[in-house]
């Protein structure tokens, strides 16, 4: 099972020097990735209708996952980048496509990306996107995502998307796997179906994803696609001390999962520095070096 760490985002203020910390400490340390989550915009929150529901505000900092992970790519050379997840439906196919291959390019192959439809409808609307419609735009986008990473000339007309006869020029040198994440029967489904693997957040605690991946396995079999080829990502948050953590690993590994992300932020580490020296004990109660 391969373990990694969640850039600790809205913590380190948007400090670019922490990018290159955390980025070379997460290898060295023998993790083998680093996730990053994706909000474009930060919304104010007060006297909205529909209210937003999700925990980020006007005041929460994040850096541009491919613009970080580009520049990662050229002072790391193992550990991978995995999306966490990009919100796809905010965004035109056409550019993540030319973004995602080229961070998969000039990384040496070590790009994953995680979409999901994400919750913020100010950030939709300021990027000029139909919030009510993302599931379904979505869907869409990522058989077009496949096609433009695989074959030489794309002629698509979708109900959101119309390519003419284009291509992606260069592509990247596989299909870069495409993993869904999210909460709720919808997205399983839509994983099941789509995806290459599934992201679960842990803010309900492990026994919550662990009951969620066995529903998303029986969707597999009933699809007939092999559950050993379908990849399970589970997102770490900060509960007890590094016994507890280290236990919801291990119950993840025995449930065959196949990636963890370990999340700093919560723990009221307030540097760069502290970040790292938490994440060395994790190393170190993990055996990674």
């Amino acid at each position: 099972m391969q373990i990694g760490v969640v850039y600790p985002q809205i913590e380190l203020r948007g400090d670019p020097n922490a990018v290159r910390r955390i980025g070379t400490a997460v290898e060295d340390l023998g993790f083998d990735h680093l996730l990053a989550y994706d909000h474009v915009l930060g919304a104010v929150h007060a006297d909205r209708t529909p209210a937003l529901s999700g925990p980020y505000t006007e005041q929460d900092p994040f850096h541009d996952p491919f613009v970080m992970f580009a520049y990662l790519a050229g002072i790391t050379e193992r550990i991978g980048f995995a999306t966490g997840v990009l919100i796809l439906p905010q965004r035109q196919t056409a550019l993540v496509a030319r973004q995602a291959a080229d961070v998969d390019l000039l990384s040496g192959g070590r790009l994953r990306l995680g979409v999901g439809v994400g919750w913020n409808s100010v950030e939709y609307e300021a990027l000029g996107q139909e919030f009510r419609t993302r599931g379904a735009r979505q869907e869409e986008q990522i058989t077009l995502l496949r096609r433009l990473f695989t074959e030489p000339v794309v002629d698509f007309s979708g109900r959101f998307d119309r390519v003419d006869r284009a291509a992606l020029v260069p592509k990247p040198s596989r299909p870069v796997p495409i993993w869904l994440g999210g909460s709720g029967e919808a997205a399983f489904d839509r994983a099941a179906r789509l995806a290459d693997g599934f992201v679960f957040f842990g803010g309900f605690g492990v026994d919550h994803a662990l009951a969620a991946w066995k529903r998303l396995r029986e969707k597999l079999h009933g699809l007939g696609r092999s559950v050993e080829e379908f990849g399970a990502e589970y997102v770490v948050l900060p509960r007890g001390g590094v016994g507890d953590l280290t236990a919801e690993i291990d119950a993840w590994r025995e449930a065959g999962g196949t990636h963890v992300s370990v999340a700093t932020m919560g723990r009221g580490l307030d540097s760069a520095d502290g970040h790292v020296d938490y994440l060395a004990t994790v190393a170190d109660a993990l055996n990674l070096s």
